[in-house]
Parts: structure tokens; C-alpha cells; sequence
């Protein structure tokens, strides 16, 4: 992913119909695309708030839109963020609420909530909301008690590339150009 980009993935609907819904929230997408039964929009995250794209990202799964698509719990998200994770008062470490110019670097939605959700790298992994992930993230020594990995190599999944690796191949997520 390229820097400041909020990426959302959709499973359940097609691409015409996820770039429309950004469309009417007033969200420019700046690349979409559509495979393995998912559809995909980014944003520009110096342009757009990523409270809002989360929101949206979480609303689309759930009653909000329910008539739209025949019903909820039809649809799933996967919402990354390429963005610095939050410094703010708040704590960049926690799983609560963060600004809205910071969202959490991944989250998952069904049914209208965001069942799964934290930020990448640096060990930020181990404060998390949901547990979808934990058997990737324990195997890989991401979170846990034991992280011998980290001991050794403080640098180890920095960037998260170890992490968004175990979220691509969970969720059988295709690449974003």
C-alpha cells in the first residue's frame, strides 16, 4: 500500500456498487478494483477523514444498508490504513477510540460492527480489540506472552509487513494496486 492511503474491501458486493456507495458519502476513490470475491476502493488519506472511511466501511455491513442489499450480515469489510498509527492524548497504544485524522490501521466488519481492529507493527498488535487473528499473530510471535523474536530482533514487523501479511492470507485478500 502506498503511504496515507485508507484501503476498504468488500465482500458481498461488487465493485460498481462499493464505488457508488463512497461516491454518495462524498469520498473520491483514487484506485479500485475487483477480485477473488472482493471489491476494493482507496482514498487518498491527506484528503479524506479516516473516521469517516471506517464509519462507512463498518455501516455498509450492517442494518444501515440492509434493504440496500437484501439483508445484513450479507456483507464483510477489511479496512487498512497505510497511515501513522495515533500519538495523540489518547495513546497510540491502546484499543480506544483515536482521533478521527488516525484510525486503526486494520479493522474487520460484519453486521455492522468492527469485530476485530488494531494498529500495525511495533508490537501494537498485542492491544487489540477481537481475537479473529490470534492464531496467526501468536504462531508468527507477534503477540503473546512469548515473543522471542521481538527479544532478539527489536526491528522484527516494525512495518507490519509480517502482520498485513497474516491479514491478506486470512482473509484471502488480493492485491491493491
Amino acid at each position: 500500500m502506498a503511504p496515507n492511503t485508507y484501503l476498504t474491501y468488500a465482500r458481498g458486493l461488487d465493485l460498481p456498487t462499493l464505488t457508488a456507495i463512497h461516491t454518495e458519502a462524498m469520498l473520491p476513490v483514487r484506485t479500485a478494483g475487483e477480485a477473488n470475491g472482493w471489491a476494493w476502493v482507496t482514498h487518498d488519506a491527506t484528503t479524506v477523514s479516516g473516521e469517516t472511511v471506517t464509519s462507512l466501511a463498518r455501516d455498509i455491513t450492517g442494518f444501515r444498508y440492509a434493504e440496500r442489499f437484501g439483508g445484513p450480515d450479507r456483507v464483510d469489510t477489511v479496512f487498512l490504513a497505510s497511515t501513522p498509527a495515533c500519538e495523540c492524548p489518547h495513546g497510540q497504544n491502546y484499543s480506544i477510540p483515536h482521533c478521527e485524522d488516525h484510525p486503526f490501521n486494520y479493522s474487520y466488519s460484519r453486521g455492522g460492527f468492527e469485530l476485530d481492529y488494531f494498529n500495525i507493527g511495533m508490537r501494537r498488535e498485542a492491544h487489540r480489540s477481537g481475537d479473529l487473528l490470534i492464531r496467526g499473530l501468536l504462531d508468527a510471535g507477534i503477540a503473546g506472552r512469548e515473543t522471542p523474536v521481538y527479544d532478539t530482533d527489536p526491528a522484527y514487523n516494525a512495518d507490519g509487513s509480517v502482520t498485513l501479511r497474516i491479514i491478506t492470507d486470512h482473509f484471502g485478500l488480493p492485491a491493491a494496486n
